[in-house]
């Protein structure tokens, strides 16, 4: 593994991390209720902490190809959950999503950066950076 390897690895495990750290104090320090589609995209972000951690950690690069799917899958649902807090034809036939409405904002910080935007936003940069280490080993080969 060479240097640029080794910090899009560390680029990954600390997009993560962030992320992950985020959506737990949003949850268990401000007290938002997630709901269904939060906890989706969670169940894609959290397992990437731990495979970008254990890639890091055994200097193992082709961690790329899980961590590129696990944040298309949850950048694909990131994208969903902003489009039916922002979108209102997408808000009239948005899902029940259990006790909490899957349209509601609890930030809305310069009209358009709420919770699902913050994690799309992540799940974007370690996609890139995944597809970017998919490439080098490509070429290394």
């Amino acid at each position: 593994m060479n240097k640029r390897q080794e910090n899009a690895l560390i680029f990954i495990a600390i997009a993560s991390l962030i992320a992950t750290l985020g959506s737990l104090y949003f949850s268990d320090i401000k007290g938002f209720v997630p709901c269904t589609l939060c906890w989706y995209q969670r169940i894609f972000m959290y397992p990437i902490v731990l495979i970008a951690g254990i890639g890091l950690f055994q200097r193992n690069v082709q961690i790329a190809l899980t961590t590129a799917l696990f944040s298309i899958i949850g950048g694909m649902i990131s994208l969903y959950h902003y489009g039916i807090q922002k979108l209102p034809f997408l808000q009239e036939s948005a899902p029940a999503c259990g006790s909490v409405p899957c349209t509601g904002q609890y930030i809305n910080y310069l009209g358009f950066i709420t919770i699902p935007f913050l994690a799309l936003l992540a799940f974007i940069l370690i996609a890139l950076i995944s597809i970017l280490m998919l490439k080098w080993q490509k070429e290394m080969k």
